[in-house]
């Protein structure tokens, strides 16, 4: 079971240490009986915000702050994503518990927020091949990832207050208008594919149908399990949280939701076309089942998701190009923004997600 347990906190990247001198005495003052920093470490997992483990003479913590040369607060908002978990723990119970946030810069260089840290498996793609999973596990664990992610849908936002959160009227243009242009701020190479998908987006938006609490990141990586992969017990990284429409959230997921014939690049980011895992079509066709959503318009969120999936990657590459990050694993990722722009005009071509 070694090979089940979960990430396993390393030493922190160069140039992303945290200020010990300044921290300690900080969090020693927020937290009763905080004590000393005994060590912290960085979970090497994420391209987006950065996580660590932090180790009092007390109790083990994780700290989420953004990355270094972000310049797009809005992606990166510590106090949002705090906020949303503040709201959503009382009423999900996959959702961890936050103990605190910092606003003040001066700390660490930029906000933060403690969470507990919650222990379990998370199944990435990377360590997949290590599982030696059962076809009948794999299907059970892309089952209860689907009833899950339908779960946190059927939350009544206006009773539980989550309604404050976001602004779900116009939903649909803002993140699309607003994926456009970050996809622009951050463009490095011309690629046409992009430039394709954006104009397709821009003339296919379907009318709004629902309104929900959503994840906007839900995939296995972000994902706690139990030790016998029996339940969900967190979901993690909620920095893109919001309420808006639940088939934005779901074509995200599919958009993640590799299958065999899918790309390198695509299959690296999610494990998902291991024998067993349900494919597109049956992700689909149980998350209406579950929820009761008509999903008649998925071709346009899947789409989307794959155009904000290779966004996301161009932002990453950027700011290594720009010598903003050393990460190595940054240096070859424009090869995943060609690769998931020629997978979304696929799905244009074909008019189908599968």
């Amino acid at each position: 079971m070694d090979q089940l347990q979960t990430d396993s906190a390393v030493e922190i990247r160069q140039g992303e240490e945290l200020d010990l001198l300044k921290l300690e005495p900080y969090l020693a003052g927020k937290i009763e009986g905080f004590g000393k920093i005994v060590q912290i470490k960085q979970f090497p997992g994420g391209f987006s915000n950065l996580t660590y483990l932090i180790e009092s003479e007390a109790k083990e913590y994780v700290l989420r702050r953004a990355p270094f040369g972000a310049n797009i607060k809005s992606a990166h908002d510590m106090g949002r994503e705090f906020k949303a978990l503040s709201t959503i723990q009382n009423h999900y119970k996959a959702a961890p518990r936050v103990e605190f946030f910092c606003e003040d810069e001066t700390i660490i260089g930029t906000s933060f927020y403690l969470m507990e840290k919650v222990n379990g498996v998370i199944l990435r793609a990377k360590n997949a091949k290590k599982y030696n999973l059962e076809t009948k596990k794999w299907q059970h664990l892309s089952e209860i990832l689907i009833d899950n992610l339908a779960k946190l849908h059927q939350i009544d936002i206006y009773e539980t207050g989550l309604i404050n959160l976001g602004k779900p009227e116009g939903y649909v243009d803002r993140q699309v208008d607003g994926w456009l242009s970050r996809y622009s701020k951050s463009k490095t190479d011309e690629i046409i594919e992009m430039d394709l998908v954006a104009n397709w987006l821009m003339n296919n938006k379907p009318r709004q149908q629902n309104f929900s609490f959503i994840h906007n990141d839900y995939k296995y990586d972000n994902v706690v399990f139990d030790e016998n992969l029996t339940e969900i017990k967190a979901v993690l990284d909620w920095e893109m949280a919001t309420v808006g429409d639940p088939l934005m959230d779901l074509g995200a997921v599919l958009a993640y939701w590799c299958q065999k014939e899918d790309g390198d690049f695509a299959k690296s980011m999610n494990i998902t076309w291991f024998d067993g895992n349900l494919n597109r079509k049956e992700v689909l066709q149980r998350y209406a089942q579950k929820t009761g959503i008509d999903v008649t318009d998925i071709l346009f969120y899947f789409v989307f998701g794959l155009y904000k999936n290779a966004t996301i990657v161009q932002q990453i590459y950027a700011r290594w190009k720009a010598g903003l990050t050393k990460d190595p694993r940054f240096e070859g990722l424009i090869v995943g923004v060609i690769e998931l722009s020629n997978m979304a005009n696929a799905a244009i071509l074909k008019k189908s997600i599968y």
